[in-house]
């Protein structure tokens, strides 16, 4: 019997992972042919005890923000924040919170929906380009929305030159369910991961974005090296399928590989290494259950669809992620730390590989959710709260 097989444990029924409840959503199962898949070893249901580090204490560096969602560094020092409600906003290194930005797109602030992700060009020193994702309202009808991508130039307290580089297709009603993190690979090319807006068969469906990640240059054209380029039935721009509702994604500092944090259902949250071409099985295959109980897809594992690398039951809510390179904290170089939502606490997670091998869990007495975990060019660590009042908060030794 499989190690997966053997895990099954009946979880307490957990809060929704995210703002707002979810509820059922009617879908037709898309069938789609099977992607040869390397077998990997079955994800552990928990690692190893890790040793203590030494206590940390959540410095307040700024608050007054409002459900903040991203967190860039900019090169002097400076923050750019982003707001659900649909501010852009600069915060000082004295913790000053600037107005709102102009030039910002319009977005859909409702339920989950809003400003998203905010992250810098890797030539952001040159070129000036800031990068927004955000749940986009489409223009004919209010109810539909979908992520997206648009890019603009920092100048002063602004952006200029706003352009939309990519369009989650098709928009859907519910305001569940967007995902989303950006996150610029080594060769200058981006990955975008969403989620598949609560509609949970159509994580299946190549011909949508909805539950992929996407991979595209970063102009927003669709590289010619992407898996599926010139396979009918299938976006070109798909990098891998079959996520939930992806909202951590980081490259790893060395191999240049994709990580990222999905929201399970109710259990079942993943750490998964997206590769190309792959199908990471939701809802086909997933280690969570319906919210009240009962069983989603046909278990736990299945030909041709990828194991995570790890995952939590009962759930966490995994958010922004974010792997340690710095010498501040003893113990933690080459760590991925993971904000926890439902958790309201940091992940520390020690790899062998892609193999998570121990996991600490951090500022368990923090008491607020944890949006985005950045490392800062001073070798700190920094949170965001998710709250009406929410602040960005420097983990400092005691």
């Amino acid at each position: 019997m499989s190690a997966r097989n053997a895990l099954i444990i009946t979880s307490l029924l957990s809060l929704v992972a995210c703002q707002g409840a979810e509820a059922p959503t009617a879908a037709v199962p898309v069938p789609v042919a099977p992607i040869q898949a390397t077998p990997m070893p079955v994800a552990p249901m928990q690692a190893a005890p890790m040793q203590v580090a030494p206590k940390l204490q959540a410095v307040t560096v700024a608050r007054g923000l409002e459900h903040p969602w991203g967190l860039a560094f900019l090169p002097d020092g400076r923050m750019l924040v982003s707001e659900r409600p649909g501010r852009l906003r600069l915060v000082a290194r004295d913790g000053a919170v600037s107005a709102p930005l102009k030039g910002v797109p319009a977005v859909f602030a409702s339920g989950q929906g809003g400003l998203l992700d905010v992250v810098l060009h890797p030539a952001f020193a040159t070129n000036q380009w800031v990068y927004l994702v955000y749940a986009e309202p489409d223009p004919q009808q209010a109810n539909l929305a979908g992520t997206a991508v648009a890019r603009g130039k920092l100048v002063g307290e602004q952006l200029l030159g706003v352009q939309v580089l990519f369009r989650q297709q098709p928009k859907v009603a519910g305001g569940n369910h967007f995902g989303a993190r950006l996150a610029f690979a080594h060769d200058g090319r981006f990955f975008l991961a969403m989620g598949e807006r609560f509609q949970r068969d159509r994580a299946q469906n190549p011909m949508e974005h909805l539950g992929k990640v996407v991979r595209l240059h970063d102009d927003g054209r669709v590289p010619a090296d992407n898996p599926f380029v010139g396979r009918p039935g299938y976006q070109p721009e798909l990098w891998s399928l079959g996520h939930r509702n992806v909202q951590g994604a980081a490259i790893h500092p060395q191999t240049g590989q994709l990580w990222t944090a999905e929201h399970g259902a109710q259990g079942g949250d993943e750490i998964n290494t997206p590769k190309a071409g792959r199908n990471y099985g939701w809802p086909v295959i997933t280690y969570g259950r319906n919210y009240g109980g009962g069983k989603i897809g046909e278990g736990m594992a299945k030909e041709g669809m990828e194991q995570p690398q790890y995952y939590w039951d009962p759930s966490i809510a995994p958010s922004g992620m974010a792997f340690y390179t710095g010498n501040r904290y003893p113990g933690w170089r080459g760590s991925l730390l993971v904000g926890a939502l439902r958790g309201q606490h940091v992940a520390r997670l020690s790899l062998d590989g892609e193999r998570v091998v121990a996991e600490e869990k951090l500022l368990m007495d923090l008491g607020r959710r944890v949006r985005d975990v950045r490392q800062g060019p001073d070798g700190w660590v920094y949170l965001l709260t998710d709250a009406a009042d929410g602040e960005v908060l420097r983990l400092e030794l005691q």
